[in-house]
């Protein structure tokens, strides 16, 4: 018993990650509104543990979580789903960069002002998120691929870190994020 109490919120955003990861696989809009809430809980849990990357992204996240609400419920309205393309090349090369340079970046700021003893891999998963969930929001394919490297890294990063339940989620993150990039090709397949 107080293994499930000291593990309360781990548990919580891990059963609403997986409701999350599901809605994705679906392509539902209502994945944004369980995402804000998991976001929500998932700032305390992140601090509590000293992932302060992840804590900060967590912020983020909640506000593409509104803007990939907005994106996905405009083209709803128009009788249309948001189309599920691939990223231009151009934009995957810029947002790559993008994703270095915030790499590094957060890497100084933990190694530098926090006592993280993960600030490479903390710095890491949290660069490429700033590119995954942009790239969901504007239901690029390969934002999969994405999803599928930060799901590994975490899924060991979060063992370490003593979020077994979360970690087992990422692990689970990985399959689901494999068969939904085929359903998601599938899918942009037959729409274009």
């Amino acid at each position: 018993m107080d293994f499930l109490s000291a593990h309360w919120l781990d548990i919580t955003t891990t059963a609403l990650g997986l409701a999350y990861i599901l809605l994705e696989y679906k392509a539902s809009v209502w994945m944004w509104v369980v995402g804000f809430v998991m976001q929500s809980l998932g700032i305390v849990l992140y601090y509590q543990k000293g992932l302060y990357a992840d804590c900060g992204m967590e912020f983020y996240y909640l506000a593409m979580t509104v803007y990939g609400f907005i994106a996905w419920m405009r083209h709803k309205q128009k009788a249309t789903d948001l189309p599920i393309r691939h990223m231009p090349r151009k934009k995957a090369f810029i947002w790559l960069g993008l994703a270095a340079l915030i790499w590094v970046a957060i890497y100084f700021l933990l190694s530098r002002f926090t006592n993280s003893n993960v600030p490479v891999l903390d710095a890491f998963t949290t660069a490429l998120s700033v590119v995954g969930i942009w790239a969901l929001a504007r239901k690029y394919l390969e934002q999969w691929f994405v999803w599928i490297v930060v799901d590994v890294v975490t899924c060991g990063l979060y063992f370490y870190k003593d979020i077994p339940f979360k970690a087992s989620l990422y692990a689970v993150y990985v399959v689901i994020a494999v068969f939904g990039y085929l359903r998601w090709r599938k899918i942009m397949l037959a729409e274009g």
